[in-house]
């Protein structure tokens, strides 16, 4: 069964039914109105398409016959305390909701609470459940009013429920009733405070209600109830589903990559303020500090050589231009930098190279025409130094 969307569904009614919300409703239509008679199933030999025979898969689809076998174990997976045949209709809905197949789903759940009925089951936890399930279906296909009355009847099932109580805060929501929204909001934050929708939406909510209502908005609000703490330790001590698991990890993950990202482009910047300042070593920690976060960024590299060049680390520098150009084989600035580290390191005809690589990359780059004319000149007169100081034979 997958969560309760984020967005609330456009407002409507759906159609309606029936005042009653209880097991032995009917099976419903898609749209959650006027009930509808079981199909009759087809006799063995009919139903043949196109002179292929199919049958009727467990999940609501059709399958060919001949065709690969579909894995149905699933639906003998255990679902509470309903017995096989209740269960199976269970999981089949929870697999076409996963799949977005909200009509067929709901049909499923639908056919389960019947036959609740049916068998005499009293289990508030799997009924519960099972009016939860069937109002995202309602949710999702935008039948904001069917929701709210299978919520109601799962939280007099299970008071205090979670989904249903979110399920139906953003159906009120749907429909426009803020004010029964912001009391279920804010009884789903006592019970889980974890629950970020619905900080966001209270957030957004009440706005809208300081604007409809002025300053004295809360003296119109419903009574909020106080959700018992057995009923908060209950919540807190039971186990979470693979699935909430997966959800609070990958939203711990994004909190953490969010955080990073803001320490870094911090570092970053005072970095490149300090470099302006001509505090070159103070900036190159910053630096430093940033290619811990993000070794992949080339200017992190040419940044800091800027650094090394100015603290004459001409070796460091001349590393960090070659790293810049693993990450950016074309980059002017690593190459002129790295020109620069070599002429410190005496290296001319290197650096020389370096500097017509950054002119044939850029023509117009009136630095490197100027220090290739230097450059060479040093070469120049390097080799004239070393061809005095060779002595004859």
């Amino acid at each position: 069964m997958g969560n309760a969307q984020d967005k609330p569904p456009g407002s409507g009614g759906g159609g309606g039914r029936s005042p009653q919300a209880t097991a032995g409703s009917g099976t419903r239509s898609r749209s959650g109105g006027s009930a509808e008679k079981p199909q009759t199933r087809r006799a063995p030999g009919k139903g043949a398409a196109n002179g292929t025979q199919r049958e009727n898969s467990p999940a609501g689809g059709q399958q060919e016959q001949g065709s690969p076998a579909v894995d149905t174990s699933y639906l003998d997976a255990p679902a509470g305390a309903l017995p096989p045949h209740l269960a199976r209709l269970k999981n089949a809905g929870n697999h076409l909701f996963k799949h977005g197949q909200f009509g067929e789903a709901l049909e499923k759940y639908t056919q389960a609470i019947d036959g609740c009925a049916e068998a005499g089951i009293d289990s508030p936890e799997d009924l519960c459940i099972l009016y939860s399930n069937r109002a995202a279906c309602f949710l999702k296909d935008g039948n904001s009013t069917d929701c709210i009355q299978d919520c109601t009847k799962a939280l007099e099932l299970q008071p205090y429920s979670l989904k249903p109580l979110l399920r139906r805060a953003m159906a009120y929501e749907s429909l426009e009733r803020y004010k029964k929204a912001y009391v279920d909001y804010k009884t789903v934050l006592q019970i889980d405070t974890g629950v970020q929708a619905a900080h966001d939406r209270v957030h957004r909510i009440t706005k809208m209600l300081i604007e409809q209502d002025g300053p004295e908005w809360r003296v119109n609000l419903p009574e909020i109830p106080s959700v018992p703490l057995s009923v908060q330790q209950q919540h807190r001590d039971k186990p979470i589903s693979a699935e909430v698991a997966q959800a609070r990890a990958a939203r711990a993950a994004q909190e953490e990559a969010n955080r990073k990202d803001a320490h870094f482009t911090l570092l970053k910047r005072e970095g490149n303020d300090l470099v302006k300042k001509g505090h070159f070593q103070e900036a190159l920690k910053k630096y430093s500090e940033c290619v811990a976060l993000k070794p992949d960024e080339c200017a992190l590299y040419t940044n800091r050589a800027i650094c090394l060049l100015k603290l004459n680390h001409f070796e460091e520098a001349r590393q960090d231009c070659d790293s810049a150009l693993q990450l950016e084989p074309g980059n002017k600035k690593a190459f002129y930098r790295r020109a620069l580290a070599y002429k410190g390191l005496q290296d001319y005809l290197s650096a020389s190279s370096d500097l017509q690589e950054v002119l044939q990359l850029d023509p117009n780059v009136r630095e490197a025409e100027e220090e290739l004319e230097v450059v060479t000149s040093l070469l120049r007169q390097s080799l004239m130094d070393s061809t005095a100081h060779t002595p004859r034979v």
